[in-house]
């Protein structure tokens, strides 16, 4: 009984070492692409957290980035996270869409609020996500600007 505790003592103390490790460098990266991608994740969770809590979120903005969130939480994933580079995406690929989703749903101000990281990536997002082709019902003057 007490190997297979230390077995387990042992394996609990490498994954917090080796989190610890994967922040300490993702800290360190230059600023660019890499360091925003290391961010992004984190950040997208801080986000469902807030906007889950939050009474201006309609049910449906609700539901999805809740569904990013469990997502993202999952052990399974479409694509394995060992293999660099691409092991993530998958999570990307759904928390993006899930959070381009409530930014049609919930107010801009609510979305960005809940935003901890840096502000350019989810308003980079925000204005895909609004770039949607005019209603029959919007006018001329609309759709040019």
């Amino acid at each position: 009984m007490s190997d297979w505790l230390t077995g387990l003592g042992i394996a609990i103390a490498l994954l917090l070492a080796s989190w610890g490790l994967l922040i300490v460098l993702a800290k360190r990266l230059p600023p660019g692409i890499l360091r925003d991608l290391a961010a992004f994740i984190p950040d997208c969770v801080t986000t469902v957290r807030r906007l889950r809590k939050d009474p201006r979120v309609p049910r449906r903005a609700k539901i999805a980035v809740i569904v990013a969130g469990l997502w993202v939480a999952s052990p399974i994933d479409l694509i394995p996270e060992f293999i660099p580079v691409i092991g993530p995406l998958d999570d990307i690929v759904v928390v993006a869409l899930a959070l381009r989703y409530a930014g049609r749903q919930v107010p801009r101000e609510v979305l960005l609020a809940a935003w901890p990281g840096e502000p350019r990536l989810i308003e980079r997002l925000l204005a895909q996500a609004s770039r949607r082709s005019p209603g029959p019902d919007r006018k001329e003057s609309e759709r040019d600007g």
